[in-house]
């Protein structure tokens, strides 16, 4: 047995994915800081089950001590994006990347398999600093939209199921199903703008509600329990359906009566 420690060997590979998926998330965070669109919707990670290394290894007569080298895939970080344009700046996010190094990528949304498979991948070697000292490991990054994921999510399922060997009846519905997804995603792209557009009001207006309710708090911490009250009722009612102009013209009114208040 080449490998006697794998606790000793995976843990690298565990590193590495939670590296990776705080570095990508702090991406997603930099775009919302600046009050922007984020590519990146979230991110996922794992490191391959000890069975599934093995059973890859079997199927691609990977020799265990081989195994650092030749399996791309035992770190695996998934990016998910909203929109099938945000997958190409995601990729171009990485690329630009100093802190790993890309092997190669393979363009499975350009060039769908015949499953119906789609989705980006780009193998990294990507350098983790043990107590021992820098190691370099592979791990491969897959960058899809939500509607790929929840596809690709039921064919791994089914492959497990039927050990890949999915009865053809249901190879054809999975195709349709695929062919599906992708005309929803080419759909939602169509409307992207109006749905960024949607979604920047709602993070705006949970801002201005989430302001305006520390400000009621901080009216109660001064004795105003009469005035909090006031506010909070007209704060419910704008709650559902408030336009931000009348959120705003309640957080100044808020924040007018605070000041008054401290100067008493």
């Amino acid at each position: 047995m080449a490998i006697k420690n794998w606790k000793e060997f995976l843990t690298p590979y565990e590193q590495a994915v939670e590296e990776l998926k705080v570095k990508l998330k702090s991406i997603r965070k930099e775009y919302r800081r600046k009050n922007e669109y984020s590519p990146i919707e979230f991110i996922t990670g794992r490191v391959k089950e000890v069975s599934s290394i093995l059973e890859k290894a079997n199927k691609f007569n990977i020799p265990l001590q081989r195994l650092q080298y030749e399996m791309e895939d035992i770190a695996g970080v998934r990016i998910m994006c909203q929109f099938v344009d945000d997958i190409q700046r995601v990729v171009e996010i990485i690329r630009e990347r100093k802190d790993m190094q890309i092997l190669y990528e393979k363009d499975y949304v350009a060039n769908v398999k015949g499953s119906g498979y789609r989705s980006y991948h780009m193998i990294i070697k990507y350098p983790v600093n043990m107590a021992e000292g820098q190691k370099e490991i592979l791990a491969e990054f897959q960058i899809r939209t939500l509607a790929m994921n929840f596809w690709a999510t039921i064919e791994h399922s089914l492959n497990y199921k039927y050990k890949q060997q999915i009865p053809s009846e249901i190879k054809q519905k999975l195709k349709k199903a695929a062919d599906a997804a992708f005309r929803l995603d080419e759909e939602m792209l169509e409307i992207k703008d109006e749905i960024k557009d949607a979604q920047k009001l709602f993070e705006v207006k949970s801002d201005l509600i989430s302001t305006i309710m520390n400000n009621i708090l901080s009216l109660m911490s001064i004795g105003k329990l009469a005035e909090a009250s006031r506010y909070q009722v007209s704060l419910n009612k704008l709650i559902e359906e408030g336009e931000v102009w009348e959120l705003n013209n309640l957080l100044h009114l808020v924040q007018r009566d605070i000041e008054k208040y401290k100067e008493i």
